[in-house]
């Protein structure tokens, strides 16, 4: 008995392990949680061969007690039968059968009285080993469903944890794209190019002023050669008004 409770208690120390701290001190927390698991599942092993062996031990006993119970109802045939006998030869007028047969009914009847105390003996025995089955088995099934929870928990871990590294993995990779983002490449480009067109249509501009510039001085001297040609015609319409005089 002592070594079931101490399966159990195994089972126990492993039920209450705080299983995110063992997580976090871990090098793989996979492989510690899978470990758990085996731990489980090997104790749990245990515990069925221990259970199964308490059953087994059960069923004896309930053998046993039944092969008793059995063996009291064909000493208390026997006795009767004897007695019987004994009666008929009493009936006989034979005392000295009588009696003979009367003690063989009284050596059965001792047998079946004994039958009957080691049968209720193994009653008491019968139920106390049902009371530590029972605790047994609710013992097994508390440590099959610690293990289904284990095995859950292990796998939301384990899953959660693949979820974060892919996570962290797509983050990387965003930072490395930042880093030589192809868009601040093309606006560096666009920048250069608007840069041109700035210095383009500047040039385009003075050129246009300077132009403008040439017209306006062509203007000027168009202006002056005609006044230039009116002078002249004033002049030479004086002339002959001064030969006069």
């Amino acid at each position: 008995m002592s070594k079931k409770l101490s399966i159990f208690g195994r089972i126990a120390q492993l039920g209450k392990a705080n299983v995110n701290s063992a997580i976090d001190s871990a090098e793989d927390p996979q492989k510690m949680l899978d470990q758990m698991v085996r731990d489980f599942t090997n104790n749990i092993a245990e515990a069925e061969q221990s259970v199964a062996q308490s059953i087994g031990n059960l069923r004896m006993l309930e053998a046993d007690h039944k092969a008793d119970l059995q063996d009291a109802a064909d000493w208390g045939r026997k006795a009767l039968a004897a007695s019987a006998k004994g009666d008929q030869f009493r009936a006989a007028g034979d005392a000295a059968n009588a009696a003979k047969f009367d003690n063989l009914a009284k050596v059965a009847l001792q047998h079946q009285i004994r039958e009957e105390g080691e049968a209720r003996a193994l009653e008491a025995t019968i139920a106390s080993q049902n009371q530590i089955v029972d605790k047994l088995k609710t013992g097994l099934d508390s440590m099959k469903r610690k293990r289904a929870d284990l095995v859950a928990q292990r796998d939301q871990l384990v899953a959660r944890a693949r979820n974060a590294s892919a996570q962290n993995q797509m983050l990387d990779s965003v930072k490395s794209i930042d880093l030589t983002d192809p868009a601040s490449e093309v606006g560096r480009f666009e920048e250069k190019i608007r840069r041109e067109e700035a210095r383009a249509l500047g040039a385009a501009e003075l050129a246009a002023s300077s132009l403008d510039s040439q017209f306006e001085a062509l203007e000027d001297l168009g202006e002056m050669s005609e006044v230039e040609a009116r002078l002249a015609a004033l002049k030479a319409a004086q002339e002959p008004k001064q030969l006069d005089g």
